[in-house]
């Protein structure tokens, strides 16, 4: 892999802070430890500016370049998730129930690396703002930063991101013009029956047929409610009722979730959805409520600035391992709040072989830490090059 040579030379050190990243998991914007480790890297790297307490506890740090010209953003997402570590690794999480199962550490470690290869060079005019963020996976860490003006406060221009992604080739990337990965939404249905005797059903009113009743009319919604060319994915992933074989519960309760990239399919969900609550109680004789909770936005690239990014890639990857144009998937990121705010670009790095994101075995592979520094250090030199 062609990786910047003085990137390569410190890899074992990006190495080291990813592994001691990945002991220390943090949840949501708690990620005081993970801060704390971040900015005394960057201090010793010798930024000009270390901002911290944003969204909590998230950081930009300023790398002034050579020069006047505008700001570049880099984000890294800092947060674990709330799974029990299963990998049997040395530097598993020392934090019990919780653990980088995304990669977030692995991201953290690649801005790091980063961060060194431009303080040292600074071979690039105007800024960099480095934005490391908490709360990508709940809390929504990035329209956090954003509702708390960093776009404007830092005087960023375009801005950039990368994820890992298991079971794609190592070190091979992959991005899409126009949206990439769908808004998300979650959905939450609370049945109110009466409950009674398992043998004697007709002095009840049953929220469990109820329950069922309603998850099986839901999926009409994506069967005969939308497009079948369409992207649209509703998927009922709990359901919650009784506790004993001859007893009816009193309650029953649905939990899932809803991934659309159109405004007007969203809403269409959301109005069916009510519909079929309000109907499917009003047919078995219960009350239902629905808490329908719009979450992340879909994540939608500037069309300009990923052929920019994708250029950039092929100079780090080679030109047969970048695909430009991989299509859209059903995943959200919530750096889609940061490309509302300015234009910019998403893409994805292949980590090779092993256990998927979110799973309780998967680790980061730390060989593809210097391709992802490099590709975040040659976008800054690109696209802000000294005169």
């Amino acid at each position: 892999m062609p990786v910047v040579n003085r990137i390569a030379e410190f890899a074992a050190d990006m190495t080291a802070w990813r592994r001691h990243l990945h002991g220390i998991p943090e949840l949501g914007l708690d990620c005081p430890e993970t801060a704390a480790f971040v900015a005394k890297r960057l201090r010793a790297f010798g930024v000009d500016e270390v901002h911290g307490g944003i969204a909590k506890t998230g950081l930009v740090a300023i790398i002034e370049g050579q020069g006047p010209g505008p700001t570049i953003g880099l984000r890294a997402d800092m947060d674990g998730l709330p799974i029990a570590e299963a990998t049997g690794r040395a530097h598993a999480s020392r934090h019990e129930g919780r653990m980088h199962a995304c990669g977030h550490d692995g991201h953290t470690a690649m801005l790091l690396g980063a961060a060194r290869y431009l303080a040292e060079t600074r071979n690039f005019a105007g800024r960099v703002a480095l934005i490391f963020q908490p709360a990508e996976e709940a809390g929504g860490g990035a329209g956090v930063m954003i509702g708390e003006g960093i776009m404007d406060r830092f005087d960023i221009a375009q801005v950039y991101a990368l994820h890992n992604v298991p079971g794609f080739d190592l070190g091979a990337f992959y991005t899409a013009p126009g949206p990439i990965m769908a808004a998300v939404d979650d959905f939450h249905i609370h049945v109110q029956g009466l409950g009674g005797h398992g043998a004697m059903p007709h002095e009840t009113r049953d929220p469990v047929m109820a329950a069922v009743g309603i998850a099986q009319a839901i999926q009409t919604i994506v069967s005969r409610n939308h497009h079948a060319l369409g992207d649209l994915v509703v998927s009922i992933t709990q359901i919650h009722a009784g506790s004993a074989d001859n007893v009816i519960p009193d309650t029953a309760y649905l939990n899932g979730t809803v991934r659309t990239f159109d405004p007007a399919v969203q809403a269409m969900v959301q109005d069916r959805m009510r519909a079929i609550v309000a109907g499917q109680a009003a047919s078995f004789d219960v009350s239902a409520r629905l808490d329908y909770e719009v979450g992340y936005p879909a994540t939608v690239n500037d069309p300009g600035r990923t052929a920019f990014a994708a250029s950039v890639a092929r100079e780090v990857a080679g030109d047969n391992r970048v695909i430009a144009d991989a299509g859209r998937e059903m995943g959200a990121e919530d750096f889609a709040y940061m490309l509302q705010a300015r234009p910019g670009a998403y893409l994805f790095l292949g980590a090779g072989e092993g256990a998927g994101l979110h799973h309780p075995q998967y680790d980061f592979n730390d060989e593809i830490a210097p391709i992802g520094a490099s590709f975040f250090a040659r976008l800054v030199e690109r696209a802000q090059p000294i005169a």
